[in-house]
């Protein structure tokens, strides 16, 4: 008991997105605008519906109507079944296909093409009214393209600027067929020396330029295929351009030459020219001008030339008839050769390379001589304490380093062997020391208890120790 109310639901859902959508678009049923077969394939006039069949009853026609002809019924059908067939010319041409009312066409000719119509009435449940939809599709048939061919006229080299060029396009097979021209696989536009047929099959140029050298191929296409020609090449003669003259020999700035005395000199006059340009050489001095040789290479000797000459390279291309020219100035003057240039900026190296070695070694002479001064032998620094004068020893000690400038040196660790014993304080001699001690002491508590007179005995066993 669930099933048939659930199921009634469902319709009356569906009902309902029906009319709202009947009201909004009538898109209840969709089919393509346009198709496009070959000619002797088959051809589905597909129909998609947004509902589901089981639950409505739909009727409908399929008509056609050919370029210029009336509207001719097809087929008539209810539900899922064809009930009538319009003639029996068309029984073997058109099928019924269900169950959602698509239209096959087995095989497709010249009289398939055309304007095919749908009308639909579709009763949907719970509604007394019908839902009517109507849908047209427009089909084409079509051959596909065969490889196209290209030719060129003329078909030999062309002059720039002052011939043309037409190239045409063709392909045996194929109907409906659009052209594409491509030069260097770039596609070529319309433009003001470009020039195309209404289908493409045809391009002119008109005049031709050096820029239209290239590979040239065409595209055929229609709504089925698409085909490709082989290249043909274009070949344009054309220039001179860019005319430049050039030298190996001496130096260049701008349009003046540099040479030596009496150096030999070539000079090659180059340009972009096809066919190649002859080249005339040209002196000018003092407002006279003077063919001086012809061809693409002029030899000059310096020293048959004054200091200044000018001159003028005139190319000229006998196809085109086009020439150009570009003149320059030859200079005769010494140059530094590349050894000669490495000497002479050694040289002005050499006063700063001079003055900063003579700097380290006046550096390296002080710090010698401040070392020399500075670092003494330790037995010469003791040996001149006890030579001073016996006024300067009976001096006062004085305690840290206020009088530091006699006695500055380098002082080292003296390892003195022994043992003096203590006895009573002296002021003259060195067993007169505090207490007893080890002397394994330092010169500097040496020179820090030197008695005020210094006896023989001690000067003779000072000056063994440090020569030990």
């Amino acid at each position: 008991m669930e099933a048939p109310g659930r199921r009634t639901f469902i319709s009356l859902c569906l009902y309902t997105a029906l009319l709202t959508l009947s009201e909004v678009n009538s898109e209840i049923v969709h089919v393509p605008s346009v198709l496009h077969g070959v000619k002797g394939k088959s051809l589905l006039l597909s129909v998609e519906t947004y509902f589901r069949l089981e639950d409505v009853e739909i009727q409908g026609s399929w008509y056609q109507t050919r370029p210029g002809g009336p509207k001719t019924l097809l087929v008539t059908f209810h539900n899922h079944t064809a009930i009538m067939v319009a003639s029996m010319r068309h029984r073997n041409r058109y099928g019924f296909q269900p169950p959602n009312a698509s239209l096959l066409i087995p095989r497709l000719d010249e009289a398939a093409e055309g304007d095919y119509h749908l009308d639909l009435d579709i009763q949907l449940p719970q509604r007394q009214e019908l839902v009517r939809a109507e849908r047209t599709v427009h089909v084409t048939v079509d051959v596909p393209v065969s490889t196209p061919v290209i030719q060129k006229a003329p078909s030999s080299t062309v002059v720039e600027d002052k011939e043309n060029v037409t190239w045409t396009c063709r392909v045996e097979n194929g109907t409906r067929v659009q052209y594409q021209w491509l030069r260097n696989n770039m596609p070529l536009d319309v433009s003001d020396r470009h020039q195309f047929s209404q289908d493409n099959s045809t391009l002119v140029i008109s005049p031709v330029k050096k820029k239209d050298i290239g590979q040239y191929r065409c595209l055929a296409r229609n709504h089925i295929s698409q085909r490709q020609s082989h290249t043909l090449d274009l070949s344009v003669f054309y220039g001179p351009y860019n005319l430049a003259v050039k030298s190996d020999h001496g130096l260049r700035t701008g349009e003046v030459f540099t040479v030596n005395p009496g150096e030999l000199v070539f000079f090659d006059c180059q340009a972009d020219s096809n066919p190649p340009n002859s080249c005339m050489w040209i002196s000018k001095t003092n407002n006279a001008t003077e063919v001086i040789t012809v061809g693409l290479r002029l030899e000059v000797t310096s020293y048959k030339l004054a200091q200044a000459e000018e001159f003028l390279c005139r190319a000229f291309n006998n196809v085109t008839q086009k020439q150009d020219e570009t003149q320059f100035t030859l200079v005769v003057a010494s140059l530094v050769t590349g050894k000669e240039r490495y000497v002479q900026e050694s040289r002005s190296f050499s006063p700063l390379a001079g003055i900063t070695l003579s700097c380290l070694f006046i550096i390296s002479c002080m710090l010698l001589i401040y070392f020399r001064r500075s670092c003494h032998h330790p037995r010469r620094v003791l040996m001149n304490i006890y030579n001073r004068p016996l006024t300067e020893q009976k001096r006062p000690h004085r305690s840290g380093h206020e009088d530091a400038t006699e006695d500055f040196g380098i002082y080292e660790f003296v390892s003195i062997p022994g043992k003096i014993e203590s006895t009573q304080a002296s002021s003259r001699s060195l067993a007169h020391l505090e207490s007893v001690q080890d002397l394994h002491t330092t010169i500097y508590d040496v020179i820090r208890h030197i008695p005020e007179t210094p006896t023989l005995a001690t000067r003779s066993l000072l000056g063994k120790q440090c020569e030990g």
